[in-house]
């Protein structure tokens, strides 16, 4: 009698052992979907963050996607200012140009680059003649915006020499090894003198950071073609030496 007792007790313990272990299968099993999704989230993640994040811009100028809204200037003016620039992109290269036409009929363009000399194993498109004023590796962001009344053009600029005043202008050519290849500076009527009205100057000083800023702003657009680059020199002012030069896709 307590053998057969004992053998039952020891088959319902069995049983429940059994029982227990294909709970516990199933519970994997019908917790193993999410833990795969929740691995591949987590992998894709990290791959984003190796390979640098991704640039966003928008083509809107009326303000409501990131780009600016025009603020009813109109007059020629030339502004200056000393800043923390925010950055030219995420990643370790340079962010292509993009821009398009806005919801309110305007045109907005962006374009940014990583300074490095002439000849460099990887190419670019900002080129530094003078790397004690503009270091390799600087960051350098040029924004247009148009549309019927107003034409506005900023900068803004990572990585140069702290505290230091520099002056830059559109010019008509884009960059290349000899910095005189970017031509003069452009002019909206032909003159024998440089001027902010006539031309678009873009001089700014840096901060404590080594950051600067600048908006130049005018009635008139750029000719078809016309404007190709910015130069970068090493004062303020009409003239001055090529320090920094780079290829800009303005539009008319």
């Amino acid at each position: 009698m307590t053998a057969q007792v004992d053998r039952t007790a020891e088959a319902a313990g069995a049983a429940e052992v059994a029982g227990a272990a294909e709970a516990a299968g199933a519970g994997r099993a019908a917790r193993a979907p999410g833990t795969v999704r929740r691995r591949v989230l987590v992998g894709a993640a990290a791959l984003l963050m190796l390979t640098g994040g991704a640039t966003i811009a928008h083509g809107a100028a009326d303000g409501t996607d990131g780009a600016p809204a025009p603020d009813g200037g109109g007059h020629a003016a030339h502004s200056t200012g000393t800043g923390a620039g925010t950055g030219t992109g995420t990643g370790a290269g340079e962010a292509g140009p993009v821009g398009g036409a806005s919801r309110s009929g305007g045109f907005y363009m962006r374009a940014d680059g990583v300074f490095s000399p002439p000849g460099s194993f990887v190419p670019s498109d900002a080129l530094t003649y003078d790397t004690a004023l503009v270091p390799a590796a600087a960051r350098i962001e040029i924004t247009q915006y148009a549309d019927r009344t107003s034409h506005r053009v900023g900068t803004r600029l990572r990585g140069l020499v702290p505290n230091r005043a520099y002056g830059m202008h559109v010019h008509t050519s884009p960059c290349a090894a000899d910095p005189a290849s970017a031509g003069p500076h452009y002019q909206h009527r032909a003159s024998a003198t440089a001027d902010p009205v006539n031309e678009v100057w873009l001089d700014f000083r840096t901060d404590r950071n080594g950051n600067g800023e600048a908006e130049a702003r005018h009635e008139w657009g750029f000719r078809d073609g016309g404007a190709r680059s910015v130069i970068v020199h090493d004062a303020q002012g009409g003239a001055g030496k090529r320090v920094a030069c780079f290829t800009v896709p303005f539009s008319s």
